[in-house]
């Protein structure tokens, strides 16, 4: 009996898989199967599911995209191919962080790739958010807790949310997916666990007048006890994710 219930359960789990395969766009599909991405890139796209994320997010062909704080660029690469030769792609790097790349002896990127030439970065103060046209769509990924910590100022969240709202264009959505902290904990455990209270988020961004336009569930996670550092071999890369989308009304 249990092994025709596991059956069904691969056939749910397969059936919806290819759901999902049908209806990826194809300009989707062709960024995340682009030859240039790093393979340690590639080996990461079971746990963060860049199909799924592009498509909530709505990023397309021609579209300009802010991937605010990028880390090593996963996003960053795949939003490139994404939004193909008539968009461009954002990668906002806080001067914050300077000191970060300094102990770790890398590099700030500033330049450009000639893999995904419609990348520029902007280098500057988080509180000094800003974007050099009106742009579709801000995303940030596993990082808005940081904003909250020392090490980043701490960052104006009022002033930056605020920027990001400006920065958009009417219409325009700001995507935030970062690791889930326990309900009611609000910021306590950002620096600790890297962490954060999905309900402070949603006020924070709402409070810069921002619509709440949606969320996705492909990243949660209800087995994550949320009481660990997101970095712990026994929930690395599988912690509970939410993922929030706003929208700037569109008048």
């Amino acid at each position: 009996m249990r092994a025709i219930f596991a059956g069904f359960a691969m056939g749910a789990i397969l059936a919806g898989g290819l759901a999902l395969a049908a209806d990826v766009p194809a300009y989707v599909s062709a960024a995340i199967a682009d030859k240039a991405r790093p393979a340690e890139d590639v080996a990461r796209d079971a746990d963060r599911k860049p199909a799924e994320m592009l498509m909530f997010a709505g990023i397309k062909p021609g579209d300009k995209v802010v991937d605010l704080i990028p880390g090593k660029g996963y996003f960053t690469k795949i939003f490139a191919k994404a939004v193909g030769p008539t968009g461009h792609v954002y990668a906002f790097e806080p001067s914050e962080l300077d000191p970060l790349f300094k102990k770790r002896n890398l590099p700030i990127p500033t330049g450009t790739d000639p893999n995904y030439p419609n990348v520029s970065y902007i280098h500057q103060s988080i509180n000094d958010f800003s974007t050099p046209e009106p742009v579709d769509v801000v995303w940030t990924s596993q990082n808005y807790h940081d904003m909250h910590d020392s090490f980043m100022g701490p960052a104006d969240m009022s002033k930056v949310n605020r920027a990001i709202f400006a920065a958009l264009k009417p219409g325009g959505l700001y995507i935030v997916l970062d690791h889930a902290a326990q309900p009611g904990s609000g910021t306590r455990d950002t620096d600790t666990l890297h962490r954060i209270d999905p309900a402070v988020v949603k006020q924070e961004v709402l409070a810069a007048g921002f619509e709440f336009a949606g969320e996705d569930d492909a990243l949660r996670n209800p087995n994550d006890p949320l009481t660990v550092k997101v970095f712990d071999p026994s929930i690395r890369g599988h912690t509970d994710q939410f993922i929030y989308k706003f929208r700037k009304p569109a008048h």
